[in-house]
């Protein structure tokens, strides 16, 4: 069997500058500017993973983000530690739950969050 690891998260939106501010603001994202074929391109790291802002423009065939929870990829998680200090200075940023803080089981606590064009982000914290 072939060896498969992970390369990165693609993420489409109108405004790759907004979204890379959000990520930084809010989850502390590492953002990286470069260019691409004479183009701005804006990428980011977060907790070591590569996630790439791809531009959407009107009239180019991409399709309104859906609504939650769908089939498909639904979301993506982030591993951290002290879950609810952590949620109440996201909400203090304004930070939108679709799920508060909960432990889903002993030693497993996790929440979710809204970010740029709906995109699902999980933030679990496990102490087992």
């Amino acid at each position: 069997m072939a060896k498969f690891t992970w390369d990165h998260v693609h993420i489409r939106t109108p405004d790759p500058e907004a979204t890379a501010q959000w990520f930084e603001k809010m989850l502390g994202a590492e953002v990286i500017r470069s260019m691409q074929q004479g183009a701005p391109r804006i990428d980011m790291k977060i907790g070591g993973a590569n996630v790439f802002l791809a531009p959407v423009k009107t009239g180019d065939g991409v399709a309104s983000p859906p609504q939650t929870p769908y089939q498909g990829l639904d979301h993506f998680g982030l591993s951290v530690t002290g879950i609810d200090a952590i949620a109440a200075d996201l909400k203090a940023k304004g930070v939108k739950f679709t799920r508060e803080p909960t432990t889903v089981r002993p030693g497993t606590r996790v929440c979710f969050i809204e970010g740029p064009q709906g995109v699902s982000i999980e933030l679990l914290d496990r102490t087992v």
